[in-house]
C-alpha cells in the first residue's frame, strides 16, 4: 500500500525532476483537461503512428495554430503525446486519460468544485472553515450550498458522488438485506439512491431519510417518480446539531460515505445517537472508502488528495478516514465491529457494528 511503500531511492536529477512536476501541477492539469475536452488527444490518437502536426490537429478541432501547439507540447511534457519529425503521436498514457471514465469524473471535479476555492486552503486550514467554498457564495458547507451551485459544478459534485457509491451499492445491498431488515433508518441519503436501491430490492421495508431539508426534497422527488415514496418518510435533521436526536428502533441504520463529511467529535455524536436509533439486535452499516484499506497506491493516493477538499470546500474540519479511524470512534461510542467487507465496487469498505 501506498502508505507502507511511499517514496524510493532516487537519483538528483530525478528528485529535482519530480519537485517541478508538483511546481508546475495546475497548469499541466489545465492542460490536461483541455486536450481531453477539445478533442486534441482524440485527433492525434485518431492518426495512429503516423502521427499529426500541431497545424493539423488545429484544423481538425477548430482551434487555432498557437493554441493547438500550446496544448499539446504541455501533453509532451506530461507523456501524453510524443513528438517526432514534426508530428505528435498518441501516447498509452494520452490515450488512456482519453478514454477513462474514473478519470473524467475526478477531472471535471477538481476543475469544477474544487480548484478555484483550493487558492484558499491555508486559510481553510488555519481557521477550520471552509474558505474556499466562498468562490460559489456565503454557506456554511457545501451541503447547504450544493442545490444552489452552478449547473456545471453541481454536476460534477453529484457524478463524483455517485460515481464511487453507486459500483458498491448493489454488493452493499445484498449483504444488508440478507439481514431482512424491515425498517431503515438513512442517515445522508443524499439523492435517494440507496434508498431507492433498498425498497425496491424488499416489498416489505420501510426507510426513514434523514437530511437536510433541499436534500430530502430531492431524494422524495427521486423516490416518488419510481412510485416508492409511499414507503419513505423524510425526517429532516442537522446532524450537527449534537442534541438533535435521530428517529429510532430501526433494524438497520445506513450511512454510506457520511462521516468523511465530519470531524472526530462530530463523527463521536453521530455515532452515539446513531447506536441509540437501533433497535435491540439492529445493526448499523457504514460504507466509505477509507485510505489504509486499498489494494492499489493509485486508490488510496485519490483518496488522500481528497481530503484537501474536505478542508477547503466541503466544511473545513474533515477528511478521508482511515478505518482504524472510525472504528475507534465508534468503540469509544460502545459499537462493537461485527463484520468487515472489503473491496465492494471501487474502492469501498463496509462495517457492519452493533452496541456491545
Amino acid at each position: 500500500m501506498l502508505h507502507k511503500r511511499f517514496g524510493h531511492d532516487k537519483t538528483g536529477l530525478e528528485t529535482r525532476f519530480d519537485a517541478q512536476r508538483i511546481a508546475f501541477a495546475p497548469i499541466v492539469f489545465q492542460a490536461t483537461r483541455l486536450l481531453r475536452s477539445t478533442g486534441l488527444l482524440e485527433a492525434v490518437e485518431g492518426r495512429g503512428a503516423e502521427g499529426m502536426t500541431a497545424a493539423e490537429a488545429a484544423t481538425e478541432t477548430g482551434l487555432s495554430s498557437y493554441a493547438a501547439t500550446v496544448l499539446l507540447e504541455c501533453g509532451l511534457s506530461a507523456d501524453l503525446v510524443a513528438y517526432d519529425n514534426g508530428k505528435f503521436v498518441i501516447t498509452t498514457l494520452g490515450a488512456f486519460i482519453r478514454r477513462d471514465e474514473m478519470t473524467a469524473v475526478n477531472m471535471e471535479f477538481i476543475h469544477e468544485v474544487c480548484y478555484l476555492g483550493m487558492h484558499k486552503l491555508e486559510d481553510a486550514l488555519k481557521r477550520g472553515e471552509p474558505a474556499g467554498l466562498r468562490v460559489f457564495g456565503e454557506w456554511k458547507t457545501v451541503y447547504e450550498a450544493l442545490a444552489h451551485l452552478p449547473e456545471n459544478a453541481k454536476s460534477a459534485w453529484l457524478r463524483f458522488d455517485h460515481f464511487y457509491s453507486d459500483a458498491a451499492f448493489p454488493a452493499a445491498s445484498r449483504i444488508v438485506l440478507e439481514r431482512q431488515p424491515k425498517t431503515l433508518l438513512d442517515i445522508g441519503c443524499n439523492t435517494g439512491k440507496w434508498a431507492s436501491l433498498c425498497l425496491a430490492r424488499s416489498p416489505e421495508l420501510c426507510a426513514s431519510l434523514v437530511d437536510l431539508p433541499n436534500q430530502l426534497e430531492m431524494a422524495m422527488q427521486n423516490l416518488r417518480e419510481k412510485g416508492l415514496g409511499d414507503r419513505a418518510v423524510p425526517c429532516p435533521v442537522d446532524v450537527l446539531d449534537p442534541h438533535a436526536e435521530l428517529p429510532s428502533g430501526f433494524d438497520a441504520v445506513w450511512m454510506s460515505q457520511f462521516l468523511v463529511c465530519f470531524s472526530e467529535d462530530e463523527v463521536r455524536t453521530i455515532l452515539r445517537r446513531a447506536g441509540r436509533a437501533l433497535r435491540p439486535g439492529g445493526r448499523l452499516w457504514i460504507l466509505d472508502t477509507f485510505w489504509d484499506t486499498q489494494r492499489f497506491d493509485a486508490a488510496a493516493y485519490c483518496l488522500i488528495n481528497t481530503s484537501p477538499y474536505f478542508t477547503a470546500i466541503a466544511n473545513g474540519n474533515s477528511r478521508m478516514y482511515r478505518a482504524e479511524d472510525i472504528l475507534a470512534l465508534a468503540r469509544e461510542e460502545g459499537l462493537a465491529l461485527q463484520t468487515t467487507h472489503e473491496r465492494l465496487g471501487i474502492y469501498h469498505s463496509l462495517l457492519e457494528l452493533a452496541p456491545g
